[in-house]
């Protein structure tokens, strides 16, 4: 097959490439700005997603996967602009399109909506980013039809990830010490490893398959997640008392009611289309190994301590 890949040389696109580049003829779209020497026997195309499409004219592939949109006024350029000359649509979207995450939801569940459609800002608390995820989702399977390929990751985790939110816990625990560990052993936690789900995508498009798709680990226990570190289970009410913060501060936590489905997606159509994650240890020990720590992310080891010292002085 004939593949471009809208991006190509951050962290899912970068490991699409690694999925496909065995196999199939790919051709990578994207600035030129970041780790410009990264697969230099791949064809790269230069040029910007808002107004520079130039060199994707006059070509042709099989597929196209758009890692790296937005906002729907862009994709739409780079959808319209390839309608005529890819055969299936790839668009990466999120599970933060949906509209309402306090409860599990399925592919079939109400996605996010916005007043002003236009506007191309997150908002101070991201606030936007979903529904313009379901916009540009939107865009492309009004363009596509049954060509579009949609798929909705929950959090993508793995080797190179540049964001940190899982990254902060195979080195917390390589650091050792005692470990503040959220709610209970039992609890479930859902992500994807970046190559697992690089490697479905790749799969679904050598079959042709196209529709619309969550993407996420079916739910692995945290005992499972921190394994191999002196662990202190702090609950949820302790750890809102003393204002940690979800997600950034403790990755991976959630105890906001209006999110509890971040980590119940039902994930049961990608699973009947051969999704499968790897063992949660591999994923840990390669982050370890291939992913930096990034500051302002986890819990700053004063701060730990100090939430460890209330917690057992309580």
């Amino acid at each position: 097959m004939k593949i471009l890949v809208l991006g190509g040389t951050k962290f899912l696109g970068r490991a699409i490439v690694d999925a496909a580049l065995a196999s199939h003829e790919l051709t990578l779209f994207n600035r030129g700005e970041t780790n410009a020497g990264l697969f230099p026997d791949v064809e790269q195309l230069h040029g910007d997603r808002d107004g520079g499409l130039d060199a994707l004219a006059g070509r042709e592939w099989d597929a196209v996967v758009d890692t790296s949109g937005y906002f729907p006024r862009v994709v739409r350029q780079s959808a319209e602009a390839l309608a005529g000359c890819v055969g299936t649509y790839c668009f990466v979207s999120s599970v933060s399109a949906y509209a309402d995450m306090s409860s599990p939801v399925d592919e079939d569940s109400p996605v996010g909506t916005l007043d002003d459609e236009s506007a191309e800002e997150f908002g101070a608390e991201f606030e936007r980013y979903g529904p313009f995820k379901a916009l540009c989702e939107s865009v492309v399977l009004g363009t596509y039809g049954e060509r579009a390929l949609v798929i909705r990751p929950g959090l993508i985790v793995g080797p190179h990830d540049p964001t940190g939110r899982f990254t902060y816990w195979p080195h917390r625990l390589a650091r050792g010490g005692d470990v503040l560990a959220p709610g209970s052993p039992e609890r479930i936690a859902q992500f994807i490893d970046v190559r697992d789900l690089a490697e479905w995508i790749v799969r679904l498009l050598e079959v042709g398959q196209t529709g619309l798709f969550n993407a996420t680990s079916e739910g692995i226990p945290w005992g499972d997640i921190l394994v191999g570190a002196d662990l202190t289970w702090v609950t949820d009410e302790f750890l809102i008392s003393q204002e940690v913060g979800e997600w950034m501060e403790l990755p991976l936590w959630i105890s906001d009611p209006a999110f509890a489905g971040m980590h119940r997606t039902d994930v049961s159509r990608a699973v009947a289309t051969g999704l499968r994650t790897r063992p949660v240890a591999e994923t840990m020990r390669d982050t370890l190994a291939l992913a930096e720590p990034v500051d302002g992310v986890g819990l700053a080891p004063e701060r730990e301590v100090a939430l460890l010292a209330a917690w057992h002085g309580r």
